[in-house]
C-alpha cells in the first residue's frame, strides 16, 4: 500500500498540481492586493468615494452586509480577468514559440533536400 500511495503522490502530474496550486494561491493573492488597495481606491473616487464594504441594511437585529458580497463579486471578477489577461499572454508566447519551432523544421527539411539534390545531381 505504502508503495501504491509513494507511486500517486510522486507522479509528476501531481507534483505539477501541487506547484500550480501553491503558485496559484500567491497570485490569488497579488491580484487581490491590486483590487483591494489600488483599483477599489480609483473606482471609489471616480464614483465619489463610495465604500461598498460599508453598504449594509438591518432587518431586525440582523445585519445584512450586502456590500462586502459586493466587493467579494468585484474582487472575483478583476482576479477572473487577470487569469484571463495572464493565460491569454501564456497561449501567445507558447504558440509562437510553436511557430518559431516549425518555421526551423521547415527550414532544416528544406536544407536537407536540397543537399539530398545536389548529392543525386553528382
Amino acid at each position: 500500500m505504502w508503495k501504491d500511495f509513494r507511486e500517486f503522490a510522486f507522479r509528476d502530474n501531481v507534483l505539477d498540481l501541487a506547484v500550480a496550486v501553491v503558485i496559484g494561491a500567491a497570485f490569488g493573492k497579488i491580484v487581490s492586493s491590486l483590487v483591494e488597495n489600488i483599483i477599489m481606491p480609483l473606482l471609489g473616487i471616480l464614483v465619489g468615494g463610495i465604500d461598498f464594504t460599508g453598504l449594509i441594511f438591518k432587518v431586525g437585529d440582523a445585519k445584512v452586509t450586502y456590500g462586502v458580497f459586493l466587493q467579494n463579486v468585484f474582487d472575483f471578477l478583476i482576479i477572473a480577468f487577470a487569469i484571463f489577461m495572464f493565460l491569454r499572454l501564456l497561449t501567445k508566447l507558447k504558440r509562437h514559440k510553436e511557430e518559431e519551432v516549425e518555421e526551423e523544421q521547415d527550414v532544416k527539411e528544406e536544407l536537407l533536400r536540397e543537399i539530398r539534390d545536389l548529392l543525386k545531381d553528382e
